[in-house]
């Protein structure tokens, strides 16, 4: 098979293990990737760690994202240290560096821009530096993130990482909470008693969470700069994340119910593939097509595929249960 090449605007996925097991795992990410023409966002705390992980990228043209620690202080000058320090290394090898925002962006807003401001100065006096993507991960009001993402607009290594499951997922907390101001609906998971009485509710909520994500999306159009995207559906009833998180999900999953709505035994979640294809062309539209990035941050879901033309990695496992776990994580990206 010839090396396809990477998709426009590039599509990613979600590269690295989380299942336990040696580099074989990601010597079959790395054939699976360069199957589909995927590219790779790498979870990666220290630059040995994305060296090495970097070995193993799929073999195309698509380009490659590295996700830093959480730990990332966009306010603290040993933070801005070892984000310079990734973008000394790796300048011209990966596109561009995620790091989360933080809630100073609304409570301390003049010293956060600050230290974005003197960080991306910093990365300017690299030669190819990557991208500095701050990614909508904390829960600010989705106006807000817009409105910082406005004024960074004239930074020009910097720019912002839209989470369209954490956006969805605020959105139906807030939807959901002006109608129940005492209830968390991301605690109404599919056994709660109340469920079968709110779930019209739930779902009126859940509704509003594509509209919201578009809104966002809409608001960037003046950029006139990279922005990156992280994909994944979600539903606050979802207990399939072994993370505690109500998102991270497959496009395709739905979430079982022990009880009957409208008919079947399942609910919708938070975009589906029609929502997708309406956050894809939103954000093309909105933004051009060079200026648009995904990364498919969907976590491993339960099951396993059988390894067919990558059996002869694992030859040298006993048990190769967690190889094909890895497998079918791997075609539900693909998929």
């Amino acid at each position: 098979m010839s090396n396809p090449l990477s998709t426009t605007p590039p599509i990613l996925g979600l590269f690295q293990k989380r299942i336990e097991g040696d580099d074989a795992l990601l010597q079959l990410a790395q054939i699976r990737f360069t199957q589909s023409g995927l590219g790779a966002e790498i979870y990666a705390g220290h630059p040995d760690e994305l060296e090495h992980l970097l070995k193993f990228k799929p073999n195309n043209s698509a380009p490659v994202v590295a996700h830093l620690s959480r730990d990332i202080n966009l306010l603290d000058h040993n933070s801005h240290r070892k984000v310079c320090e990734f973008a000394r290394r790796f300048a011209g090898r990966i596109f561009g560096m995620v790091v989360h925002d933080q809630l100073e962006l609304v409570e301390r807003p003049e010293d956060y821009f600050s230290g974005v401001e003197a960080l991306n100065a910093q990365l300017e006096q690299i030669s190819n530096a990557p991208w500095l993507f701050i990614e909508y991960a904390v829960g600010l009001l989705p106006n807000d993130f817009a409105a910082f993402a406005k004024r960074i607009r004239k930074l020009r290594r910097t720019s912002v990482c839209v989470d369209v499951g954490h956006v969805g997922i605020w959105q139906t907390r807030a939807s959901f909470h002006n109608q129940h101001p005492n209830s968390d609906v991301c605690g109404l998971k599919p056994n709660h008693p109340e469920l079968p009485i709110l779930v019209d509710d739930v779902q009126q909520a859940v509704a509003s969470a594509l509209p919201s994500v578009l809104q966002l999306i809409r608001s960037l159009s003046t950029l006139d700069k990279p922005v990156h995207f992280h994909l994944h559906d979600g539903h606050p009833a979802s207990t399939f994340s072994p993370y505690g998180v109500a998102d991270h999900l497959s496009f395709f999953t739905e979430i079982p119910i022990p009880f009957e709505h409208l008919g079947r035994h399942t609910l919708p979640p938070l975009f589906q593939s029609a929502g997708l294809r309406q956050i894809l062309q939103t954000a093309v539209a909105s933004l051009g097509e060079k200026h648009c990035s995904f990364t498919l941050e969907i976590h491993n879901p339960e099951g396993k595929d059988p390894l067919d033309d990558a059996g002869e990695l694992f030859n040298h496992w006993s048990d190769t249960s967690n190889a094909e776990r890895m497998n079918h994580w791997l075609q539900v990206l693909q998929s």
